[in-house]
C-alpha cells in the first residue's frame, strides 16, 4: 500500500512515515502471536469432544478491536476469540481461555507502566502524563490523568501488600541494608527510604522490605525489622551493611544472632574523605589489597601493612578500619564465590543509582504513600533482571551451619577432643 509522505518525513496524520513503520510491525508480529496461542491451545485440545463426538474447544472469530498502548507506540489489535464449551467440574462453571499475552483487562505493555513511576518521580503531575507520553507514543489512549491516578492507588495498595505479607514461607540467608536518600516528593528533607534485599536459600535474590525513615535512626530500622520479625522473618546469617549505628543498634536488638559485615564500598569512602587528596590513590590500592586478599589471615597482614603505611601521619583514618576490623573481615567466613557479594551494599545501591541520579527535589511533593509507592514499582521492575549469588547451592549450606574455611567448605571437621 502506498503512502503519501510529506518534505519533512511526515505522515498526513502528522506522525513519522519511521514510527508508522514500527507501529504497523508491531501489529502485525503481535497479531501473528496471538494466532499462534490460540491455535496451540485448540490443538492441545483437539481431542476433547462431547458425546456427540463434537470437538468443545473451537474458534469464534475475533473479540472487539482495542487499542493497546506498547513501547512501540499505540497499536490496534483485534484478539482471536475461543469457543470452550468445557465445565469445570469442581465449580460447575464454562471454562474461559486467556490469553497470557494479551490479558482481557490489558491496555498497556509492563513497560510502560514502568515508566509512569519515574516519570511520577521526577516531579511530573498526573494531569502532565498525557501530553508528555503522547508525543513518544502517537495516541493518549489510556493515559488519562484518572487512569495515572487509579494506577497509583493501586501502587500504593501493591506496596501496603508487600509490607504485610507473611515472611514464615521464606528464609532470607544473608541481607543487605542501606538508608537511600532519594530526596523526591518525601515530606521532609531529612526522610530516607530504608531498604532491606535479601538472598533465599536458593540464591536469588529479593526485595525484602521499603520503607521511609528518620535519618537511618536506630528507632526506624528497629520499627522496620521487628515488624519483619513479627510477620514470620528468620533471623539472617549475615547481615550487610554500611556504618550507620542506627541499623546495626537495631540489628542487635532484633536479630542478635546475625553476624556482622560492614561495607567495603562505604568503608572506604569514609577513609578516603579523612585524608588529603595526594595520599588518596595510594590509599585506596592498599584497601583494595585487605578485601581482595586471599583469605583472612592474609587480609589481617594488608590491615598491619595499612597501619603501618599511613599510622603515622593519618591515625584518624587507620582508626575508622582498625576499630572495624572484625565486622570488615566477616565475609571471609564464608564461600568464596560468596565475597564479592558480601563485602558490599552493591545490590542496593547498584538498583538506585539509577532513580538517584535522574531525581530532584520537587516542590509541592506528593504524598509520603504515593512516594514510596512509586520507589516500589521501580524496585520491583528492577528485581525481574537481578541475578543469583555465585554458587547458589551453597546457600542452603550456610544456613545449615556448615563451616567455610579460607573460603572452601569444610566436609569432615576434626572431632573434638572428649
Amino acid at each position: 500500500m502506498l503512502t503519501v509522505v510529506n518534505e519533512d518525513g511526515t505522515t498526513p496524520s502528522g506522525s513519522s512515515l519511521l514510527d508508522e513503520v514500527v507501529r504497523e510491525g508491531a501489529r502485525r508480529m503481535l497479531a501473528a502471536a496471538l494466532e499462534a496461542e490460540v491455535n496451540a491451545y485448540i490443538a492441545e485440545l483437539t481431542d476433547e469432544r462431547d458425546a456427540r463426538g463434537r470437538r468443545l474447544v473451537v474458534r469464534n472469530g475475533y473479540h472487539q478491536p482495542r487499542q493497546v498502548t506498547t513501547a512501540a507506540g499505540v497499536v490496534e489489535v483485534k484478539a482471536p476469540q475461543v469457543n470452550d464449551k468445557r465445565v469445570d467440574e469442581q465449580t460447575g462453571e464454562r471454562r474461559r481461555f486467556s490469553s497470557a499475552i494479551l490479558p482481557p483487562w490489558c491496555r498497556k505493555s509492563p513497560k510502560i507502566s514502568e515508566v509512569l513511576p519515574l516519570l511520577y518521580l521526577h516531579g511530573l503531575s498526573s494531569g502532565d502524563f498525557v501530553p508528555a507520553l503522547e508525543q513518544f507514543l502517537g495516541s493518549s489512549a489510556g493515559l488519562s490523568a484518572a487512569t495515572v491516578t487509579r494506577l497509583t492507588t493501586q501502587w500504593q495498595s501493591d506496596h501496603a501488600a508487600f509490607m504485610d505479607r507473611d515472611l514464615s514461607e521464606v528464609d532470607y540467608v544473608y541481607v543487605w541494608a542501606d538508608g537511600i536518600h532519594l530526596n523526591v516528593r518525601l515530606e521532609e528533607a531529612k526522610a530516607c527510604v530504608l531498604v532491606l534485599i535479601g538472598v533465599r536459600a536458593d540464591g536469588s535474590k529479593e526485595l525484602v522490605a521499603l520503607k521511609d525513615g528518620y535519618r537511618e535512626s536506630g528507632e526506624s530500622w528497629a520499627d522496620l525489622l521487628r515488624d519483619c520479625a513479627r510477620r514470620g522473618m528468620r533471623a539472617p546469617v549475615l547481615a550487610v551493611g554500611d556504618g550507620a549505628l542506627g541499623f546495626w543498634k537495631a540489628l542487635a536488638e532484633v536479630f542478635p544472632e546475625t553476624c556482622e559485615q560492614r561495607c567495603w564500598v562505604h568503608k572506604t569512602a569514609n577513609v578516603l574523605d579523612s585524608m588529603p587528596k595526594s595520599a588518596q590513590p595510594g590509599t585506596k590500592k592498599a584497601i583494595q589489597d585487605i578485601y581482595n586478599a586471599e583469605d583472612h589471615d592474609h587480609a589481617e597482614v594488608a590491615i598491619k601493612t595499612f597501619a603501618k603505611l599511613y599510622g603515622a601521619k593519618f591515625p584518624k583514618a587507620v582508626k575508622k578500619i582498625t576499630d572495624d576490623q572484625v565486622q570488615l573481615l566477616a565475609f571471609y567466613g564464608f564461600p568464596a564465590e560468596h565475597w564479592i557479594h558480601l563485602r558490599t551494599t552493591n545490590p542496593i545501591e547498584s538498583t538506585f543509582s539509577t532513580v538517584r541520579l535522574r531525581t530532584k527535589v520537587t516542590r509541592g511533593a506528593g504524598s509520603r504513600t504515593a512516594a514510596l509507592a512509586m520507589v516500589f514499582k521501580l524496585v520491583e521492575s528492577a528485581q525481574q533482571r537481578w541475578r543469583a549469588v555465585n554458587a547458589p547451592h551453597l546457600v542452603a549450606l550456610v544456613r545449615a551451619g556448615a563451616r567455610f574455611e579460607r573460603g572452601q567448605l569444610v566436609e569432615r571437621p576434626e572431632a573434638v577432643a572428649a
